[in-house]
């Protein structure tokens, strides 16, 4: 299989999907304004993704990191290390979202 078989790419259908699987979990334990909240990252999470399969390797692997970010829990076996919550997720993609408006530097 060439690349161009692949259309959009591999790579851009796993991070949706894992988008999605986070998303599914987090409608069983969600209600109301979080709920909401993880709505809306997922939706800014795919619309990210797509925007970014032809960009640069910079660019997706920003994208890629604030879908880890919003995908990983931090569980520890150290009880003083709090699960991560949806807001540090928001942090992440706002802060992906902002590098990829922000214009590198010209050459």
């Amino acid at each position: 299989m060439t690349v161009e078989e692949r259309g959009r790419g591999s790579g851009t259908d796993v991070l949706i999907r894992k988008v999605d699987s986070r998303l599914v979990a987090l409608r069983a334990g969600l209600h109301g304004p979080d709920l909401e909240l993880a709505e809306e990252l997922a939706a800014r999470l795919r619309e990210m993704i797509l925007a970014t399969t032809r960009s640069s390797a910079a660019d997706r692997a920003r994208v890629r990191a604030a879908v880890h970010y919003f995908v990983q829990r931090r569980e520890s076996r150290d009880a003083r290390l709090p699960l991560r919550s949806l807001a540090a997720a928001q942090r992440a993609v706002d802060r992906a979202a902002h590098q990829l408006a922000t214009p590198g530097p010209t050459p």
